[in-house]
């Protein structure tokens, strides 16, 4: 059963977020909290799977207490969910260590795919995010370009095609079915890339694979390579 937290100040928005969630059987709302500080110290206590946080809120706003909750609680992944989604925010939570960001007004399922993706150690951004990063990602970041090409260029073959794939945001079933590798494969590589490149969670390896040209701009990676090993 997956844990969850929910963090919002608006009481219907937590009704509306507990309805699409009892949705599916394997996933429960634990804990609820009307503000930011409250929402670290539920973490601190519950040690949900993952939490879903506003960005506005009371005494302390969403971003802050995604931070202060990936201290408190390191096994907790926290998404963000928002009305709000300027380029400024969605860096500014990915920067503070979010593993997720979604809209509001996106389609329900999103939220029970993104829940489900960082419960399972994963990323999710919702596609509308994820377009509004990667077209702030391209203006001016030539010098960027570069040095994320020389990052991975020290990786193996085989690890630049299953970077390339997670950049197009594949999961690791996708991955391992494209590449005709099992799934535990493709968990070890997703671990060694992670370390390799010095990056915390699977959306920093993504930009990074768009940074690095390894994702065309309609969001499409490589299959195999000749030869890849």
């Amino acid at each position: 059963m997956v844990r969850v937290l929910l963090v919002d100040d608006e009481a219907m928005i937590r009704a509306g977020v507990r309805s699409i969630i009892a949705n599916d059987p394997g996933i429960e709302v634990v804990a609820e909290a009307a503000d930011g500080r409250e929402g670290v110290e539920m973490a601190r206590a519950y040690r949900p799977d993952v939490a879903l946080v506003d960005i506005r809120m009371p005494v302390m706003d969403g971003l802050d207490a995604a931070a202060e909750m990936r201290r408190v609680a390191p096994g907790t992944g926290v998404v963000i969910l928002t009305t709000f989604g300027e380029e400024e925010y969605v860096l500014r939570a990915l920067a503070g260590g979010a593993d997720g960001f979604l809209l509001k007004t996106g389609d329900p399922r999103e939220l029970i795919l993104g829940v489900r993706a960082v419960a399972e150690g994963g990323a999710f951004l919702s596609p509308r995010v994820a377009r509004r990063v990667l077209d702030e990602l391209d203006r001016g970041r030539a010098a960027e370009r570069l040095a994320a090409g020389g990052r991975v260029s020290g990786l193996t073959r085989r690890e630049r095609e299953v970077l390339a794939l997670l950049g197009a945001g594949l999961s690791n079933l996708e991955i391992g079915r494209r590449l005709f590798l099992v799934e535990g494969t493709v968990k070890g590589h997703v671990s060694t890339i992670l370390k390799r490149l010095g990056v915390r969670n699977r959306v920093e390896a993504a930009v990074l694979a768009h940074e690095a040209g390894l994702v065309d701009h309609a969001g499409n990676a490589p299959g195999p390579l000749p030869d890849g090993g």
